[in-house]
């Protein structure tokens, strides 16, 4: 092997990852996406490069070097990486929660608009239950049959079901985020539809006296399930809002960054509904006894309520130290 010319032809692959490597140490941020992906790219490189030379030059001081520089390249590529999951758990826990906090307002709104669509498709199927074909599509109407709601449906496939339900409420999810380019109108339309189907379903259940297991086929995953469609709405009610109020900054730097906020929501849910969805396949059609699917509806509530409280008292926290902060500041003055 010509030690030479092998320096000759990948030195300059050596150096850049060296260079790298100096980036990522003196930067607290860390690289930006394209540097990243050439990092790992030649920490490939050179890692081939130091086998070869450990195959046929393991002693030479060339070889030493190599694999200085790949052990180095190897900690902080890893180091990147648990700093990336670090910022996705961050993310999780405390910014999403956070940011449910910060625009609470439209996320009770969303919900609204989804109490008013189900009390509407409850009063009219409750008035006449011939509405329940105006509500729902002919062929759902006529499937639904209460005195079948006491069947057993662990006979189901489970794992079908679980990703049938999850893939077809974040679709809803996702719509609901998306209209609120047309100002809010098609999101305020999505939430209302859904509370009316809801609804007017409760009212059939509850005129044959099937409330009580209605519900506990519905509230075991729904809290979670409507939860997050409530975060979605809020967050393409939030689009809208900026759309018709930019306020002192121009319209379109308000909704990009309106946009960017409401992703950042949207993004936060998708965990909700592969939790809901999971339990809409597994335990909703279990045979276990309603108290149980109650039980577990109840707890669901109050690990929401947990993971909001805990993960929002950062943005509280930064708030309550922003005026102290502040006070200091001139008090120094």
């Amino acid at each position: 092997m010509d030690i030479s010319r092998f320096i000759k032809e990948h030195k300059s692959a050596w150096t850049e990852l060296e260079q790298l490597c100096g980036q990522m140490d003196k930067r607290k941020s860390g690289l930006q996406a394209s540097q990243l992906d050439r990092f790992a790219e030649l920490y490939k490189i050179v890692s081939a490069h130091l086998a070869t030379l450990q195959t046929h030059r393991a002693a030479d001081e060339m070889t030493l070097y190599l694999n200085q520089l790949v052990s180095k390249a190897h900690n902080l590529l890893y180091k990147e990486n648990n700093k990336s999951s670090q910022q996705l758990s961050t993310f999780f826990l405390h910014h999403f929660p956070a940011l449910i906090r910060k625009r609470k307002w439209f996320v009770v709104f969303a919900f609204a608009l989804f109490v008013i669509g189900g009390l509407s498709g409850y009063l009219a199927v409750w008035k006449d239950p011939l509405n329940l074909y105006q509500i729902l599509p002919p062929s759902m109407a006529g499937s639904i049959d209460p005195a079948q709601t006491d069947q057993p449906r662990g006979d189901l496939h489970s794992p079908l079901i679980s990703t049938t339900i999850m893939t077809n409420n974040i679709r809803v999810a996702v719509l609901a985020f998306i209209s609120g380019i047309t100002l809010g109108i098609g999101t305020v339309y999505l939430l209302i539809t859904n509370g009316l189907l809801i609804g007017a379903l409760a009212a059939v259940f509850m005129q044959s006296g099937k409330s009580y297991v209605f519900w506990a086929y519905i509230l075991p995953h729904g809290v979670i399930e409507l939860a997050a469609i409530f975060i979605a709405g809020g967050a393409g009610l939030y689009m809208g809002y900026r759309i018709f109020v930019p306020g002192p900054y121009s319209r379109k730097r308000l909704f990009l960054e309106s946009a960017k906020e409401s992703a950042q929501l949207l993004l936060g849910t998708l965990p909700l509904f592969v939790i809901a969805g999971i339990i809409e396949g597994y335990i909703t059609p279990s045979t276990l006894s309603l108290e149980v699917k109650y039980i577990v509806a109840g707890a669901t509530l109050v690990l929401l309520g947990v993971y909001y409280g805990y993960g929002s008292r950062k943005l509280v926290k930064k708030k309550e130290e922003a005026p102290q902060s502040a006070s200091l500041a001139l008090s120094s003055k």
